[in-house]
């Protein structure tokens, strides 16, 4: 088990009564409600039976968007947060969260707003063909919704030969398109780590602990394993259960059976295309398909990503993404790009999750609402704790969701808010310089103290935001000129920073949840070894752990992401893109 000296000693000092909230699920939802309650000087444990955002918040489309597909099915109300709850992450985590200016094929002028019409009243047929009158008025919409705290330009709707110019592979069966902005989350697993990271400096008296499996439940009391067969127990006065897609057989466990959610599996894929890449010019294409199901495509780290299916499933624990879904997204921007060639050995990595929404009766998965709830069981005879299930939602809006429980739970605990989280930052965003004058100031003063070059240092605020400078300045026998194999950016040293500070337990931690190696296409064999071999000496792992840890990793990304370790990278070495402008 691998924890830090101050984390240790909280786990050794855990009594009987020293935990308010027990939150099951350490996705993102569950991260952010640690973080705030932890906040408010409530003392919690998080567990999670896996890494910290190991789950369905590793399999997301990987954008922090207002939903405005929402309009059609009249969630007003959850437009408004999502819309907010953007703009306030592209403040709180600049490091991670980015301006993402998306364009819309329109195919006719008037078509679809009979359909539109229906399913605003309530109809469960899914819409189809969105014209260009139904997609003006749906991102004025969408601009009046986003403009609290706002911070991107509005939107607009071009002609053909316009779009055409700004999207050069788009098909010429367009009419016109629309561009709005939303934005994208490149490292989402570590962000939900860095929430969690919060919480605990937040409160000496809250605890984080993954890879414990829930043995027992008695009398109010839960004991949890860990990976070194230690285990603790805990009796906790009310227990949050955010466990997603399994959020039905933890409630079973805990005594309190449920019929919570009824989820949908949503699959994508990256492809290695710089051409289509430098094409869409920092732009999402957020396009119909020929079916009427939304997909997407836009450059990820240098890659194209591409998704998202939606389709009733219920095992999340055997979840990946199958040939007919590759054969689909193919097919999809085929028809969309016909002047480029898309065929599956571009493809470098794949993933799939599922999205733990509510029990529905609707016909058409992708009109379930994404819309949250926290529904609440009273104690009974045997379990003296209520138990809170945290249902559905998105990624978006795991912040005001977070707010809304915890408030929740202090009424419950008797205790008032001290601090709002609107505006605090997350992990590596805390005091980022977002402007251009002070970016470089502190990438100038980080890389003079630590010896590295600018570009670097401005490299690595990228990747960990104002993290990079306690990355730079520990003590390692590392250094930053020690690069791996096949990913000339990623140092030894960050490597051993992160086995040694950041609750690291597995190597597949570090290769896909705290950095993005994996997903993008960077990992090879010799590698993962090196990689292996510094979370060898920073873990204390025998050479028999070291080497069942670089099986697991190969088979995960085999059986999971159709990812094949080799001697050379996926993907090619990602050009570097500048953000887009935002007037």
């Amino acid at each position: 088990m691998s924890m830090t000296p101050d984390l240790q000693q909280r786990f050794s000092n855990l009594g009987e009564n020293d935990i308010d909230v027990l939150i099951i699920g350490a996705g993102i939802n569950g991260a952010g409600l640690f973080r705030d309650l932890s906040l408010q000087g409530v003392n919690c444990l998080i567990v999670d039976k896996a890494d910290f955002g190991s789950g369905t918040s590793a399999a997301p489309s990987r954008l922090i968007h207002g939903g405005l597909k929402y309009l059609e099915t009249g969630e007003f109300g959850l437009v408004a947060q999502s819309t907010l709850e953007r703009n306030l992450l592209l403040k709180n985590a600049p490091h991670c969260v980015e301006p993402l200016p998306t364009f819309i094929p329109v195919f006719s002028w008037t078509r679809g707003i009979w359909a539109a019409i229906r399913t605003l009243f309530g109809s469960k047929t899914a819409p189809r063909s969105r014209g260009a009158v139904l997609i003006k008025i749906g991102l004025r919409l969408y601009d009046f919704f986003g403009s609290r705290d706002q911070v991107m330009p509005r939107h607009r709707l071009i002609l053909k030969k316009q779009a055409r110019r700004e999207m050069p592979h788009i098909t010429p069966a367009i009419v016109a398109g629309g561009i709005y902005y939303d934005a994208k989350i490149s490292r989402p697993e570590r962000l939900v780590y860095e929430l969690v990271s919060d919480g605990l400096d937040a409160n000496a008296g809250s605890l984080a602990a993954n890879f414990a499996t829930l043995t027992a439940v008695s009398e109010g009391r839960l004991t949890f394993r860990q990976p070194d067969g230690r285990e603790f127990s805990v009796a906790p006065k009310l227990v949050v259960n955010a466990a997603g897609p399994w959020i039905d057989q933890v409630n079973t466990l805990l005594g309190a059976p449920s019929r919570l959610i009824g989820g949908t599996k949503g699959s994508h894929i990256l492809l290695d295309h710089p051409e289509l890449v430098r094409s869409l010019n920092g732009h999402m294409i957020y396009f119909e398909a020929d079916d009427g199901r939304i997909c997407l495509v836009y450059d990820y780290l240098g890659l194209a990503l591409v998704g998202s299916t939606d389709i009733p499933a219920g095992d999340p624990d055997n979840v990946c993404c199958e040939e007919p879904e590759t054969e689909y997204f193919l097919e999809s921007i085929r028809s969309l790009l016909p002047t480029l060639r898309f065929d599956r050995d571009q493809i470098v990595y794949s993933y799939s999750g599922i999205r733990p929404l509510p029990a529905s009766d609707a016909t058409a998965p992708g009109l379930i609402s994404r819309d949250h709830s926290a529904p609440m069981k009273e104690p009974e005879d045997g379990r003296p704790f209520p138990v809170v299930s945290l249902v559905g939602g998105k990624w978006t809006t795991f912040r005001g969701f977070a707010e809304e429980v915890a408030d929740t739970v202090l009424s419950r605990l008797q205790r008032r808010r001290s601090q709002s989280t609107r505006y605090l930052a997350i992990g590596g965003g805390k005091a980022f310089p977002a402007a251009a004058e002070q970016r470089n100031a502190w990438i100038n003063d980080t890389a003079a103290r630590s010896g590295v070059a600018a570009e670097r240092a401005g490299e690595l605020l990228g990747r960990y935001g104002t993290t990079a400078a306690s990355l730079l300045s520990s003590a390692s026998s590392y250094s930053d000129e020690q690069r791996l194999t096949g990913a000339a950016r990623y140092s030894l040293r960050e490597i051993d920073w992160i086995a040694r500070n950041e609750l690291v337990v597995h190597l597949s931690d570090i290769v896909m949840r705290r950095t993005t190696l994996a997903i993008e296409g960077r990992l090879t064999l010799e590698g993962l070894r090196e990689i292996a071999g510094v979370a060898e000496a920073a873990l204390g792992w025998s050479a028999e752990r070291t080497a069942s840890e670089i099986q697991e990793v190969v088979s995960q990304l085999s059986r999971f992401h159709g990812q094949t370790l080799t001697g050379k990278p996926a993907a090619a070495e990602p050009e570097k893109t500048p953000r887009p402008a935002l007037g």
